[in-house]
């Protein structure tokens, strides 16, 4: 969004007779009252500050995502190192959920009404994200970049507070189910997903491409809930099915349980995994490498752990930044960089804004992006339309050897037909 042209007063605004003194004196009031009057700021913005919230699962059974909050507050010191967004450091405040949809909706309350923040970004989880998408479109607050691909984020004519960010779950389970009858037309195919919005978006997605081969194809779909302990007695059951093909749905810590059980089945499947567990140290590590040699999953962001990445001007920035704000993280993460990346955009928007700082300035913005971030795989786009809230929904396939992930394909497009 450009700045307005500032109106200038002229001399021609002052009596000819006032004292040349005195007349600079009244220019340069007449100056700064109409730079400010251009100014326009809700809750959460003054001259030299802009309050974000965040909340994230610090506990509770996704605490493996709390790395993300924390680069996201490491990415924000280094921006007010720098000077801040326009002039104006950024006040990150970041509460912890537990994961726990009754618990969001008490920090989001907590932030919007008490903190009085200018908006909440990157929360993150389904259910969580759920919880509170109408209370903050009835605030009127920016639910900015989901940290979720559930579909229901890009909905700007019901919630025109919330967008997501990344690549759709349910997009994402088409490109599964394209490659499966690309590559395996006749295989058995067992689910595990998780028994929310996340999980069910996958199920979704594969029954979009397969459409009546789905009864046919998919002999064992099996859901579990995220209070439970394992998923060892899940994989179990869908294994006695004798599926050709495993889709692993699962958040970083069942899908790192679900890897582990299926090694100690000795049961070798074609084994698809979401991309939300993809990191390697989070994830992969775990379960054992050698455990996850094979697995195919979908990537849109750069793998820190993949050394053809690294001569590449953006992560070279990206490993600088870590080495100096968050040099304790575990390299072979990728949830740092996923920090980075929707950090990078949040930036992106507060400067478009310029000095326009209005929650329905920051939703406009959104709603017309059109641009890279160069710590993404080269040839994938963030770009938004007023009635497309999927700021990214190109994915390529890729395989993991038992030290990185190795992309292969072309960069494929998931959105639905």
């Amino acid at each position: 969004m450009k700045r307005c042209a500032k109106d200038f007063f002229t001399t021609n605004s002052v009596k000819a007779i006032v004292k040349p003194l005195a007349l600079s004196g009244l220019i340069l009031a007449a100056v700064t009252a109409s730079a400010v009057a251009q100014k326009k700021y809700d809750k959460g913005v003054t001259d030299t500050e802009i309050k974000i919230g965040n909340i994230m699962p610090y506990s509770g059974p996704a605490s493996a995502y709390g790395i993300i909050g924390k680069t996201m507050s490491a990415y924000m010191r280094m921006i007010n190192d720098i000077g801040g967004v326009n002039g104006r450091k950024i006040n990150f405040i970041s509460y912890d959920d537990a994961y726990s949809p009754p618990k969001t909706v008490e920090q989001a309350r907590k932030l919007v009404e008490s903190d009085e923040v200018f908006l909440i970004f990157a929360p993150l989880g389904t259910a969580s994200n759920a919880a509170i998408q109408k209370y903050m479109n009835t605030m009127k607050v920016p639910q900015l970049f989901v940290a979720t691909g559930a579909s229901r984020w890009g909905d700007p004519e019901h919630f025109p507070w919330t967008i997501g960010w990344q690549p759709n779950y349910r997009a994402e389970a088409r490109i599964y189910a394209t490659y499966i009858l690309e590559h395996h037309p006749g295989a058995r195919i067992g689910v595990l997903y998780q028994n929310d919005d996340f999980g069910k978006d996958y199920v979704l997605g594969l029954k979009d491409v397969l459409r009546d081969k789905y009864a046919k194809m998919v002999v064992s779909e099996i859901s579990y809930e995220i209070a439970m302990p394992t998923v060892d007695s899940q994989v179990v059951a869908i294994k006695s099915a004798n599926p050709d093909i495993f889709i692993n749905i699962g958040t970083p810590k069942f899908a790192a349980q679900a890897i582990k059980k299926v090694a100690e089945l000795n049961w070798h499947p074609i084994h698809i995994m979401t991309n939300v567990s993809a990191s390697v140290g989070a994830v992969l590590k775990p379960a054992g490498l050698e455990n996850s040699k094979g697995i195919l999953s979908a990537g849109y962001q750069m793998d820190v752990t993949d050394p053809q990445w690294d001569s590449h001007p953006g992560m070279q920035k990206y490993r600088a930044f870590m080495a100096k704000y968050y040099p304790e993280a575990d390299r072979s993460e990728s949830g740092p960089l996923t920090a980075y990346n929707t950090s990078t955009a949040l930036v992106e928007v507060l400067k478009r804004c310029g000095d326009n700082l209005t929650r329905e300035s920051v939703m406009k913005v959104v709603a017309n992006m059109d641009f890279e971030i160069d710590t993404y795989i080269p040839g994938i786009r963030i770009k938004t339309s007023p009635t497309d809230f999927y700021p990214i929904e190109q994915v390529q396939m890729m395989k993991f050897s038992g030290e990185k992930w190795e992309l292969f394909g072309p960069i494929i497009d998931g959105h639905a037909e």
